[in-house]
């Protein structure tokens, strides 16, 4: 089994390397099939980190490329998932099936947008299965994937022209807690909105 492992993936960095010479093309495809349950090692994270450090002048092009890649690669595997139903489920340990099924209950894509903006291990790709099976807006879906990547990327990008080589090292030590912060501020922004509108609702009534 050990030797299957390492020889698939072997073949996901094979196919990575091939699509990084490609430029932003390329991470357009390393995004999508990351996106797309076919994750290949590194991802596009330290695509975009490489290319934006190599080339600094490109790095907003880098961005919308990933950007682009990864909402394609999430709108493919919602459909799939809306597809297969509950089936799409079953890989998951149940706990964490029913706590994600709570949160996009609870904040619908809001839920999607702040898990794609957080870094692993958090199970970014429950929250994109769930909201197939679930069915939900998928233009909503593809919007809040969009801007959380987007934000994501940026970020990434910017860290890379500004520090270079060691842009990793920054983001492996800061990106956490930003993440969180941008969490919790598009929380808080969010329900303050929803009690202006229901302040809003009760006055009009």
């Amino acid at each position: 089994m050990k030797w299957l492992i390492r020889k698939i993936t072997n073949g996901l960095t094979a196919v990575k390397d091939f699509l990084v010479p490609f430029g932003v093309f390329g991470l357009f495809a390393i995004a999508l099939l990351d996106s797309a349950l076919i994750p290949l090692p590194g991802g596009p994270d330290a695509v975009m980190l490489l290319l934006s450090t190599q080339n600094p002048a490109r790095m907003p092009l880098y961005a919308l490329g990933a950007t682009a890649g990864s909402v394609i690669g999430c709108v493919i595997l919602y459909y799939i998932s809306k597809r297969a139903g509950r089936k799409a489920l079953d890989k998951f340990p149940p706990e964490k099936q029913a706590r994600v099924k709570g949160l996009v209950d609870r904040y619908d894509v809001l839920s999607v947008l702040v898990a794609s903006v957080l870094p692993p291990p958090f199970p970014f790709k429950l929250f994109v299965i769930t909201a197939g099976v679930f069915r939900l807006s998928l233009t909503r879906f593809a919007a809040a994937i969009a801007v959380g990547r987007a934000f994501r990327f940026f970020l990434e990008g910017y860290l890379a022209v500004r520090y270079g080589e060691q842009a990793k090292e920054v983001l492996a030590q800061n990106y956490p807690a930003i993440g969180l912060g941008v969490a919790v501020l598009v929380i808080v922004v969010f329900v303050v909105r929803g009690l202006l509108k229901r302040k809003k609702r009760e006055a009009e009534a």
